[in-house]
């Protein structure tokens, strides 16, 4: 009985070993299937994800094309078809979640600008642009509210020079924003005869270079057309040269910068070892000098405790790290970082205030040389002060152009001329003076042509800044049209810039009935067009 039981207790253990194996082995099949099966899913969720970063990195250029406003749609429908999870897994050579997830604020509140029916006058604002939101309300929105409030008989217009961040409001808001030869074919197309140009850039650097470019190319479809001084005003030569635009800039956002702090004052903040330090974009163009001329400015203000640095590190002592030790080697121990920026976009919420290692925010805490740092992303755009100064630019701009009262000024100058005498045969440095900015001798030439006097009779000749216009005409527009009018060809000319760069543009010899009196030219560029303009030779100086 015994021996029985023992062998039945064995026959039902090994059964019970068969069938845990057995289990065992159904349940590691399950668990591959479900494993195979949650591949499949993910390389589907990665498929979708890849999808749309390729749609992102597609619109992420910096050309417009007739396939842009279809790519930019296409972007968002294939964003929106995505779940939460694919979402995070979007990531492509410029493409990351946060192109289309990222909450900046409120589009409805901002407006494009680009309406028509403009009028025959307009200030085209123009702006490197934004993708934030907030900001582009708040700093871009601002700035172009106050010129509209100050000039009501002006039709205010925006442009923005960035095409990538054009693409990136369209697709992700559904906001399309003109670019600057979209803004300058809206102001042809609606008769716009004079056109006032209003950067919101910072300084004469690249960016500025290229807006005037693009201007250039639609100068002659335009009565008269000027383009307005950055922010800053003119560079000047050194670290050493400061303006009253670079003043007031520094003055208005110190004091932004102390309104949004826990102190009553620069002094009081200095006191308490607290250091500002306002963060720009830098540029390896010629331009970056003035950077160096708003520390400077600061000193000279008595702002010792303002430091100023650059995202590029152009220039050297504005990079992170030298910011770092002369903010230290001052004695500073709390640090409030601020971009020096029109807008507090990208560069200000990442490259300053970010999370990663890379951002000042960051660098300035893993030195461990400060208690304590503190962000403000607040750009200038909203400072009333700001505001202010980009208005009374403005103001020079439309004054530069003549347009108020030019009867009685006329008038004026009639009076008030005086007979010039004779000047002797020879060559003669003069100011070339004309009503557009775009018709003007080349800035490499301080606006200096040369006088030739031969048996009495005068020629100026003018290098322009580009080769966009082709032909000038000693008299009124109307008349260079008629048969047998005599065109003034023009020359070829050699210019070389301030940084080295040299350029082949156009030059015109042109006659000159008087000096010291205004007289009529016509020109004619490349759309076809011809265009009246008053141009005047003033304070020849004998060359030899």
């Amino acid at each position: 009985m015994k021996k029985r039981t023992v062998k039945s207790l064995a026959v039902a253990l090994a059964m019970t070993t068969v069938f845990a194996m057995g289990s065992a082995n159904v349940l590691a099949e399950e668990e591959t299937e479900a494993a195979e099966a949650a591949a499949e899913v993910s390389d589907e969720d990665q498929a979708a994800a890849d999808e749309v970063a390729a749609l992102i990195d597609a619109i992420y250029v910096q050309e417009r094309t007739d396939d842009t406003d279809e790519q930019c749609a296409a972007a968002k429908e294939a964003w929106d078809a995505l779940t939460d999870e694919q979402k995070e897994l979007v990531e492509g050579e410029n493409a990351d979640p946060d192109y289309f997830g990222r909450d900046t604020g409120d589009a409805s509140l901002d407006d494009p600008g680009n309406a028509d029916e403009i009028g025959e006058n307009e200030i085209l604002v123009v702006s490197f642009g934004t993708s934030f939101n907030d900001s582009r309300v708040e700093d871009i929105k601002a700035i172009e509210d106050a010129i509209a409030e100050a000039y009501p008989d002006w039709s205010v217009r925006r442009a923005f020079t960035a095409q990538i961040i054009i693409n990136h409001v369209q697709a992700r808001d559904g906001e399309a924003i003109d670019n600057m030869d979209q803004a300058l074919e809206r102001a042809v197309a609606n008769g716009v005869k004079n056109l006032v140009v209003q950067p919101t850039h910072l300084m004469h650097g690249a960016e500025y270079d290229e807006l005037v470019e693009a201007v250039n190319e639609y100068a002659d479809q335009f009565e008269s057309v000027v383009v307005a001084e950055p922010l800053l005003g003119e560079v000047g030569d050194d670290a050493t040269v400061i303006n009253e635009d670079k003043a007031a800039v520094a003055e208005a956002i110190v004091a932004a910068a102390v309104e949004s702090s826990d102190y009553d004052s620069l002094d009081a903040a200095a006191e308490d070892g607290t250091a500002i330090v306002l963060m720009g974009h830098g540029t390896s163009h010629t331009a970056k000098v003035s950077y160096s001329q708003m520390q400077t400015q600061m000193e000279t203000l008595g702002y010792d405790n303002v430091f100023i640095g650059t995202v590029e590190g152009e220039p050297e002592e504005t990079a992170c790290e030298a910011v770092i030790e002369a903010v230290a080697a001052a004695g500073y121990t709390k640090v409030i970082l601020r971009p020096l920026m029109v807008v507090a976009g990208d560069h200000a919420n990442n490259d300053m205030a970010g999370e990663d290692e890379d951002s000042w925010l960051s660098m300035f805490n893993a030195s461990g040389l400060f208690e304590s740092v503190d962000t403000q992303i607040e750009g200038m755009g909203r400072i009333e002060a700001i505001e202010d100064l980009y208005v009374a630019h403005t103001a020079a701009a439309i004054e530069s152009l003549g347009l108020t009262d030019s009867a009685d000024a006329e008038e004026a100058d009639t009076e008030d001329a005086t007979e010039t005498a004779a000047l002797e045969d020879g060559l003669y440095s003069v100011n070339f003076n004309t009503d557009s900015s775009m018709f003007h001798v080349n800035e490499a030439l301080d606006g200096m042509a040369t006088l030739t006097v031969e048996n009495g009779e005068m020629t100026v000749h003018v290098t322009l800044v580009s080769k966009s216009i082709v032909n000038l005409y000693f008299g009124l527009a109307a008349d260079a049209e008629t048969e047998g009018a005599v065109l003034l060809e023009p020359t070829t000319d050699t210019v070389t810039y301030s940084d080295g760069l040299t350029e082949e543009v156009y030059g015109f010899d042109i006659p000159v009935p008087a000096l010291d009196e205004e007289f009529d030219v016509a020109l004619i560029g490349t759309k076809g067009v011809w265009y009246d303009h008053k141009v005047s030779v003033t304070n020849p100086v004998a060359i030899g």
